[in-house]
């Protein structure tokens, strides 16, 4: 028992590093996991005190029982076995193809990320980026809300900066859930993102398999009350003018929809801004004719450096007003339509009805429209177009500026001129080469308030295609 026993250095470190992992794993990993257990629970009860609507039970689950929860679904296990047999594969090889779904679309939320990081950052980054003004907001009405009920949050999508901004707007409401591109699937942006309680999703999947997947936990999602917030457009608008909305994530809730299990409320939300921060980018998708807009990495350190040299001396004065306005909420349990039409279709086209109705009005965009309307244009003149529009736009209850219109005028062509996109002479204010792709896509933001006051989703629609 005493003799000395000699071995390599090698199999001794093995040794060690075997005793080492056996230690943690049986002592000391159990115990982190329970100081931070609590420490989550703990925040959570602190944080559902002040919310709205408190932290839904779904929404802390653990990922990996939520993991096992979907792919074990009635639904996903008979998808499962249709597509080994369609693809002539074995059913566990199916089986680990649905795994790897689900692990890409399930998040990890930790109200910790949420309510400690996350929210403090949006609201950060809005606030210094913008002036932040509400359009449309009926406070009574979004609070009689019924709390059991899982409300959707339905936003045109303007810019990526639209998460930010409604997550900051929504922080005493609750925690959101987002459908997030492929974009946001890059480390280590997608740890972030999962943890702050988004799901990804697949833009150009067409699998039968990877749709059921992704429909069962919406589904799933939807019926344990989680607040969603999704885009009907698909991806950010190119042209600036609302696009027709994708059935995709509507249809899943739609289809699932079961009055006596839980309500689904639909509230609409439009946002608009004085600049959008990828509309360059954007306007060059869209004159291409693909959605592929994925700037150099020397484009993208080139403006964050531009943009942290103006902040350091102090000549920053921000990129203007990003407004959000909260349309009339829509009772899934209360909608009816008259004969035999697509139910999805027909709500979708409601809400982006509703979205189009209380897109904000802003001094850029309306500005922009004048301008190209009457080029070359005296200021004077642009100040009573402007007038006369605010006048009619009020009298429509439009969400707009309430400054004089003298004020609206020279605050855009402040930010216009800056930017070298618009010049002005003896003969007026024109349109230089590189503004009139950008004025027209901030005109067309606003452009249904004019062109189709009466307009539904779609003639609305029609004119974005």
């Amino acid at each position: 028992m005493t003799q000395t026993v000699s071995m390599p250095v090698w199999v001794f470190v093995l040794i060690l590093l075997f005793a080492g992992v056996t230690f943690a794993s049986h002592f000391l990993f159990p115990s982190v996991r329970w100081f931070f257990r609590k420490r989550a629970e703990r925040v959570i009860a602190k944080v559902n005190k002040r919310l709205q609507r408190p932290i839904e039970p779904f929404k802390l689950a653990l990922r990996y029982d939520m993991i096992q929860r979907l792919l074990y679904d009635p639904q996903v296990t008979q998808a499962i076995v249709e597509h080994a047999r369609s693809e002539k594969i074995p059913e566990n090889v199916a089986f680990e193809q649905a795994r790897r779904y689900a692990r890409e679309i399930v998040p990890s939320f930790s109200a910790t990320a949420y309510f400690g990081v996350g929210i403090r950052l949006a609201r950060w980054l809005s606030k210094s980026l913008y002036r932040i003004k509400l359009g449309t907001f009926d406070r009574k009405r979004l609070e009689k809300i019924d709390p059991d009920a899982a409300v959707i949050f339905v936003i045109n999508h303007r810019s990526n900066m639209d998460y930010v901004l409604v997550t900051y707007l929504a922080a005493n409401a609750g925690a959101l859930s987002y459908a997030v591109g492929e974009w946001a699937r890059v480390w280590p942006l997608s740890a972030v993102i999962r943890a702050m309680g988004a799901y990804f999703i697949r833009r150009r999947s067409r699998g039968a398999l990877y749709r059921k997947v992704l429909a069962r936990y919406v589904q799933m999602a939807t019926r344990g009350g989680v607040s969603q917030a999704v885009f009907p457009e698909g991806g950010l608008s190119l042209n600036g003018l609302l696009a027709p909305p994708r059935m995709g994530l509507l249809n899943y809730i739609v289809e699932d929809f079961d009055p006596a299990a839980r309500e689904v409320i639909f509230v609409p939300v439009a946002i608009n801004y004085d600049r959008v921060l990828e509309d360059t980018i954007l306007i060059k998708a869209d004159q291409s004719g693909t959605r592929r807009f994925k700037p150099s990495m020397f484009a993208v350190f080139r403006r964050v450096g531009r943009h942290i040299i103006l902040r350091m001396t102090r000549r920053f004065r921000g990129f203007g007003v990003a407004s959000v306005s909260f349309g009339e909420p829509l009772e899934l349990s209360k909608y009816h339509v008259e004969g035999d039409s697509d139910l999805t279709h027909a709500i979708a086209n409601e809400l982006m009805q509703r979205i189009a109705n209380v897109t904000p009005v802003l001094a850029v965009p309306l500005v922009s429209r004048h301008i190209l309307n009457s080029e070359p244009i005296l200021i004077p003149d642009l100040e009573a177009a402007v007038t006369r529009s605010l006048a009619s736009l009020n009298e429509r209850r439009v969400p707009c500026p309430r400054r004089k219109s003298g004020e609206v005028v020279k605050d855009a062509m402040s930010r216009l001129t800056a930017r070298g996109l618009v010049v002005e002479s003896d003969a007026g204010v024109s349109v230089t080469d590189q503004g009139r792709a950008v004025l027209t896509f901030y005109a067309n933001s606003i452009a249904h308030h004019f062109d189709a006051v009466a307009a539904k989703t779609d003639e609305i629609a029609a004119v974005a295609g």
